[in-house]
């Protein structure tokens, strides 16, 4: 089922948590709300559950006007990132919650709610776990049982907060594999929030940008890291280095050197953006001192300070065959970069 969110509004004491948000999420996909603490992206899916009300704005689950529907009304499975399982219940018990709360014609017989959990069990691959407690298991088999307590309900959609953020580095990176597979085994439309760049450009379809309430991008992983359509997307995702500049008739020039681009004015100050895995040493390229090096792995961070200007820069090149120490002239071209336009 897909969703959409039509000129969603959000306030909390004068702060605009959301501010006009207009969403189409397609039905069966990954979609990651990405975005610094403060820009919304919690309370953009909060609303989407029902768990908050929107000031203004629509939110539609297909065709069906959602937006005054009650949380149990809009079926939507929600994994919170500390688990929120019930200490005092097994896990068996823990996911059948769900279930055996349900009332009137709703209500399953015990042996489908049985049967319904032990499925899940093996899906969330937990069989022989059922009797023990949350206080028994480790954090991320804690995260498996409250998403299975969550897909117990046959939600609609799947949301989740954070759902890694209380797990340790190695444990959030088998999880974000084993969520990937499980998104495609069940083909939920599934939506969840992370602040963590390497998370949202693994695992989701499309990536949505959030600052101040407002989407700054919408895109594909790639082209959310290759093409950020503002300062504020190149800055977030990734590392970047930033030159200032001015433009020209189809050129950027930026420390000394002219750059092509398709300038839409005709001049007027700019910035530079461009990341430091495309920053190559190139004969013509801006000349420019090594000041620090430093090996991580394969790779070989370099700090640069250009002649023209003095701005300093981050490069990243291959260790392999690399020798460069501080005080050693090279010369830098970048192969790949984005200018904006600097607000007056």
């Amino acid at each position: 089922m897909g969703i959409r969110i039509h000129n969603l509004h959000k306030r909390f004491d004068g702060f605009a948590a959301l501010d006009g948000i207009d969403l189409d999420i397609h039905k069966g996909e990954l979609l990651a709300l990405l975005g610094p603490s403060g820009s919304g992206k919690t309370t953009l899916l909060r609303v989407i559950a029902g768990l908050e009300a929107a000031d203004r704005g629509q939110v539609f689950f297909g065709n069906e006007d959602a937006t005054g529907m009650s949380v149990q009304s809009r079926r939507v499975g929600f994994v919170f990132q500390h688990y929120a399982l019930f200490k005092h219940m097994s896990v068996f018990d823990n996911i059948a919650f769900g279930l055996r709360v349900r009332r009137g014609s709703e209500r399953w017989p015990q042996a489908r709610i049985a049967a319904r959990v032990h499925e899940l069990l093996s899906l969330v691959q937990l069989q022989g776990l059922e009797k023990r407690y949350p206080t028994q298991l480790s954090g991320g088999q804690r995260q498996r049982v409250a998403l299975a307590r969550a897909l117990a309900i046959e939600p609609r959609v799947l949301l989740l907060d954070e759902p890694f953020g209380a797990l340790d580095a190695q444990v959030r990176r088998d999880l974000r594999r084993w969520l990937r597979e499980l998104h495609e085994r069940t083909g939920l439309t599934t939506v969840f929030v992370t602040h963590d760049q390497e998370e949202a450009l693994e695992l989701a379809d499309r990536v949505a940008i959030l600052n101040r309430g407002r989407i700054e991008q919408l895109d594909s992983p790639a082209a959310v890291y290759d093409r950020p359509a503002s300062p504020f997307v190149y800055g977030f995702v990734g590392e970047v280095n930033r030159l200032p500049g001015r433009a020209a008739q189809g050129a950027v020039e930026v420390a000394g050197r002219s750059l092509p681009w398709e300038a839409p004015q005709a001049g007027g100050e700019v910035a530079l953006f461009v990341r430091p895995e495309d920053l190559v040493l190139e004969e013509g390229g801006w000349p420019a001192t090594v000041v620090s090096t430093q090996r991580s792995g394969a790779r070989l961070r370099v700090r640069a300070r250009l002649e023209a200007g003095n701005d300093e820069v981050e490069v990243d090149l291959p260790a392999a065959g690399t020798v460069l120490s501080a005080g050693q002239p090279l010369r830098l071209a970048a192969r790949r970069y984005g200018v904006f336009p600097v607000a007056g």
